[in-house]
């Protein structure tokens, strides 16, 4: 019993100590308490030394791409038709990965063989999908069709990377080849 009474009075002691208000004396390491906030990009940059950030005009960010500029018009066409080459390799890996992003975005309309004769067509869903061999189309001019769209067609530039568009850019040639012999 005499135990359970000094128990009872250490825990009020010790209970009435913590719920008392107390200021900290001192403070380890105080800017981990109170940070102070820098702006690097501001003015005055870090700590007073000017800092320029901003990235400096025609460069690429790393992983980035080169940004598409010709405009979505006829004369922009016509200058992606005869200006735009291809800058990936022709090898065997990036036409099988032409043809299977071809296989999802592109079959179901313009066909498995580039004739115009795909899915949509033939459930009349949709008519004059063109066929490759009729067409005076380049590397350039397919590019462009895949970034902005033309006539029926949107623009599938979100669902492709860059290397992806040019490599279904190299897959459609070479369905027109087989197409026009």
């Amino acid at each position: 019993m005499k135990n359970f009474k000094l128990i009872i009075v250490l825990v009020a002691v010790a209970s009435f100590i913590s719920c008392n208000k107390r200021t900290r004396e001192v403070q380890y390491m105080p800017d981990m308490y109170e940070s102070v906030p820098y702006n690097a990009d501001a003015a005055n940059g870090l700590k007073g030394n000017p800092v320029n950030s901003a990235p400096v005009a025609g460069t690429i960010p790393r992983g980035g791409v080169p940004a598409y500029d010709i405009p979505d018009t006829t004369e922009g066409y016509e200058l992606a038709k005869t200006e735009l080459k291809n800058p990936l390799e022709k090898t065997k890996e990036n036409l099988e990965n032409g043809k299977a992003m071809y296989t999802i975005y592109c079959i179901s309309c313009h066909g498995k063989k580039g004739d115009g004769n795909g899915y949509l067509v033939e459930a009349d869903k949709f008519a004059g999908i063109p066929n490759y061999k009729d067409r005076d189309i380049t590397e350039g001019s397919i590019y462009h069709v895949i970034m902005h769209g033309k006539n029926l067609m949107g623009s599938h530039s979100s669902q492709l990377t860059y290397k992806e568009r040019w490599q279904v850019v190299q897959y459609v040639e070479a369905l027109r080849a087989d197409l026009l012999k």
